[in-house]
């Protein structure tokens, strides 16, 4: 019984987030905007994509290849675009896996699929004046 109760509560939670991922809103709507400009942004390697999404006061952080935590500005982030795309952006993919919207705070997973990495980006996101913002981003790279 308890199997079947706790497969219940998973199975719930899974619909939930499927479902606020895939579910038309004006705010979903808004986040996918927002969200997008980071995508091209990618695939243009324009850092003014990067700009329209980023607040001024955002931190990325990941994990380097010694263990230790790492970070950087979204200004620092912004300078480091290429200007533009990458060699291989035709075989590159990018998706929304999941949006979690909480009155005007949002959490957003995406993925971004290379010919050699995978990365998974957590977005935490706040709307403010209409827009929304990425405030903090999280990474983890996967290498193929």
């Amino acid at each position: 019984m308890f199997f079947a109760i706790a497969t219940a509560i998973v199975i719930a939670a899974l619909v939930r987030v499927t479902t606020t991922a895939q579910s038309a809103s004006p705010k979903t709507d808004a986040i996918r905007t927002a969200v997008n400009h980071y995508f091209q942004g990618h695939a243009t390697g324009d850092g003014s994509h990067f700009a329209k999404v980023f607040h001024p006061d955002a931190k990325l952080f990941w994990v380097g290849p010694d263990g230790t935590v790492m970070q950087r500005t979204a200004a620092e982030y912004i300078a480091g675009a290429s200007g533009k795309p990458a060699a291989d952006e035709a075989k590159r993919k990018r998706r929304i896996v999941s949006i979690d919207i909480a009155g005007n705070i949002a959490m957003v997973k995406v993925e971004l699929d290379y010919p050699t990495v995978t990365f998974t980006d957590v977005f935490s996101m706040v709307e403010s004046k209409g827009q929304w913002w990425i405030v903090n981003k999280t990474y983890y790279a996967d290498r193929k």
